[in-house]
């Protein structure tokens, strides 16, 4: 299974003591990011939904505790699934990091090496992207043959497409982003 290629593939190619500290060592990359992944949810939640959202005027008193109980119900939420035996989270992961990748890396590439790119293509791009990972994976993928592969791939391509057309097809960005642009790449050089 693919939830356990590491495991098998360590403990069937090393000796015990090396298998040990392959498996520690993803363990502990697992682990040091975990805790960012729930202070970022907790932050986004608090400040985005509870204050931006549902009460505009809320203290940052109130904010902060928001975003400590929300925190708490993460970590209870993520230790529930992570004791299910049966959990398919290294596909759940997977398929988040596809749609993260398709949405936002074309248009992060675009940025920095094209000064063409126009804000139509950008998001035009992040929707292509982002939306052929879920229609790749939930409706073409179940097809098999070609379809089968992941869907971070077709995604990508389809949003640096996008991004490439709409831009060509929407005013060029002003003479002000393209000096911009040009400085940065003048330091970069």
């Amino acid at each position: 299974s693919a939830e356990s290629i590491f495991i098998t593939l360590s403990t069937s190619f090393f000796l015990p003591f090396f298998a040990g500290i392959i498996m520690a060592g993803i363990l502990a990359a697992t682990i040091s990011s975990s805790d960012s992944y729930l202070l970022i949810a907790a932050s986004a939640f608090s400040k985005n939904i509870y204050k931006g959202i549902m009460k505009k005027e809320a203290t940052d008193k109130q904010v902060l505790y928001i975003s400590r109980v929300t925190l708490i119900v993460l970590a209870v939420i993520a230790m529930i699934i992570a004791l299910d035996e049966n959990s398919i989270i290294f596909t759940v992961v997977s398929f988040a990091w596809a749609g993260f990748g398709a949405t936002f890396g074309p248009i992060m590439l675009f940025s920095l090496l094209w000064k063409r790119v126009t804000r139509s293509g950008a998001i035009a791009g992040m929707i292509a992207g982002g939306g052929t990972v879920f229609i790749w994976k939930l409706v073409l993928k179940p097809l098999g043959g070609v379809w089968g592969i992941y869907e971070l791939f077709p995604a990508f391509m389809l949003s640096c497409a996008v991004i490439y057309i709409v831009s060509l097809l929407s005013k060029e960005p002003s003479e002000e982003i393209q000096d911009e642009f040009e400085a940065v790449k003048a330091q970069l050089d």
